[in-house]
């Protein structure tokens, strides 16, 4: 099992990205495409998905999004095109957040999912996800030390948008121990190297 890749973005679609790892292009399906650039550093959590017809290749930004990807495939007739696309289409605070309060309208909002679907999500995982303190990282710095969080809100301060962010955080996360001073320079450097690449 692959459980993560980390190379450079070759290309990328609408709902898809093919990351360069050593040379080999691995095509996967991915929720955040609007956060990735050309040519940008990326790691990626993978799941590897085989049905009878083909084998297909999930990605996501965060160990957290995965874990939630896989209970929701666990869910009686939820596959795993329709669980990429309620967190590409919602996240994962939203859809916790449904989950947790039984909002069933909430969830029938989401692409692909109906009545039946809402319902059996409610009854099958209500109450197993808080325990797991899922972050939507789109949404919740929390979950990154104080100097990432520091070097985030510089970058924003700086005009970046939240939605630009996610690679030079995950960089940043890869080399815990800098100063706030020091994953801003690093922040720089990838928000600079994206945008090139664009």
């Amino acid at each position: 099992m692959i459980a993560f890749i980390r190379g450079t973005i070759a290309s990328y679609g609408t709902d898809w990205i093919v990351v360069d790892h050593e040379g080999m292009g691995w095509q996967m399906a991915y929720p955040h495409t609007d956060e990735v650039h050309l040519h940008e550093e990326i790691m990626v959590f993978t799941y590897m998905h085989f049905s009878e017809n083909e084998v297909s290749l999930f990605g996501f930004a965060s160990q957290e999004e995965k874990d939630l990807f896989m209970r929701l495939i666990s869910v009686k007739g939820l596959g795993p095109k329709t669980a990429m696309n309620m967190l590409s289409k919602a996240g994962t605070q939203k859809v916790i957040q449904a989950i947790e309060t039984g909002d069933v309208a909430s969830l029938k909002k989401m692409p692909g999912i109906g009545a039946k679907s809402a319902s059996q999500i409610v009854l099958d995982l209500k109450g197993k996800l808080v325990p797991v303190e899922m972050k939507d990282h789109k949404n919740d710095e929390k979950q990154y030390p104080d100097e990432i969080n520091d070097a985030v809100e510089g970058l924003k301060g700086l005009g970046y948008k939240p939605s630009e962010l996610g690679t030079a955080i995950n960089e940043m996360m890869a080399k815990p121990g800098l100063s706030a001073k020091e994953y801003l320079q690093m922040g720089l450097r990838v928000m600079a190297r994206g945008r090139m690449g664009k």
